[in-house]
């Protein structure tokens, strides 16, 4: 009995062993592929469920979204998983710049394996209509004639409207005081009742109120003028030269996954975000299709790393 049962055993675990080697040389992918991202309703989230139909259509498996808290532990997971093209991260731009406030279990650059950034939106520069400033250099002008007393809203620390706004400073010279709130909405809330007075705000929040009336305006963020507010000016041209912050959201894979793997990854993403009902999608949500190689996200990555390093730096940030 006992043999029997030893055979049967050593039968069972040499079936599995055989299963596994036929499922790894089959063409990629031939199991459900996971996306790792933000909590429901972040960034992440978002433009993962909106490529997520598609995306598996053109796979030909489930796509599964793993939503998990904001910060490092998206990254964490994802750098750690095995490098075979079935465990993605959904990501902006706080992934890698976000990496220089703090000591995150991996290297941003080292640790993954880009594969496409998906869209880019730039953030917007609105004041208080009461503040009585109607351009970006009078704005420069203010805060430098009555250094801190100016303050700007930030949606906590270390995201796009406190980076941006901390880019301004540094290249300007002003001194205005940033108070963090939990979430845009706060963050909106506080400027339209004067608590605070100026906002790099994400585009989102404050586009119904600038069209309300109820905020001002100034300038885009971009180095050029966005197709989603060609009447706004960049900072650049309206005062501040050299100047740009746009939140990049992109896809990326553990390091040392195959390059034949992201290379289909790619064109796959690729084709799901130029379809012309999801450009439109994301055009409505301000957000600017992008789709560039895995070599020139790489790029892209190294290039905001260098820059920002120096701005973070100089203005001595840490996460809080």
């Amino acid at each position: 009995m006992r043999s029997m049962r030893a055979a049967v055993q050593m039968f069972s675990v040499g079936m599995m062993v055989l299963a596994t080697g036929v499922a790894s040389s089959q063409p990629y992918p031939n199991k459900p592929i996971r996306i790792v991202t933000t909590q429901v309703g972040g960034g992440g989230d978002v433009l993962a469920r909106i490529i997520q139909p598609d995306l598996a259509s053109g796979l030909d498996q489930p796509v599964v979204i793993d939503n998990r808290t904001s910060g490092i532990i998206p990254g964490s997971i994802v750098a750690k998983a095995l490098p075979d093209g079935y465990t993605l991260l959904f990501s902006s731009g706080i992934l890698w710049i976000g990496a220089l406030m703090q000591e995150p279990p991996y290297d941003p650059v080292r640790d993954f394996s880009p594969i496409t950034a998906i869209t880019s939106s730039p953030n917007i520069l609105v004041v208080q209509p009461s503040l009585g400033v109607t351009s970006v250099k009078e704005l420069i002008a203010l805060a430098k004639a009555k250094p801190g007393t100016l303050n700007f809203s930030s949606a906590g620390a270390g995201g796009s409207t406190h980076l941006a706004a901390e880019m301004f400073k540094t290249m300007t010279g002003v001194n205005i005081v940033r108070i963090f709130y939990k979430g845009a909405g706060a963050a909106n809330s506080a400027l339209l009742s004067g608590e605070v007075q100026l906002e790099f705000a994400s585009p989102g929040g404050v586009v119904p109120l600038i069209k309300a009336g109820r905020l001002r305006a100034l300038a885009v963020t971009s180095a050029r003028r966005s197709k989603l507010y060609p009447d706004l000016p960049t900072i650049a041209e309206a005062g501040l030269p050299g100047y740009e912050w746009v939140t990049i959201n992109g896809v990326l894979a553990p390091s040392a996954v195959p390059e034949t793997i992201t290379d289909k990854l790619h064109r796959e993403i690729v084709r799901v975000i130029n379809q012309p009902k999801i450009k439109n999608k994301l055009f409505s949500l301000g957000l600017e299709t992008i789709g560039n190689s895995p070599k020139e996200f790489a790029a892209v990555i190294k290039s905001d790393t260098a820059k920002w390093a120096k701005v973070i730096k100089d203005a001595g940030l840490r996460t809080e």
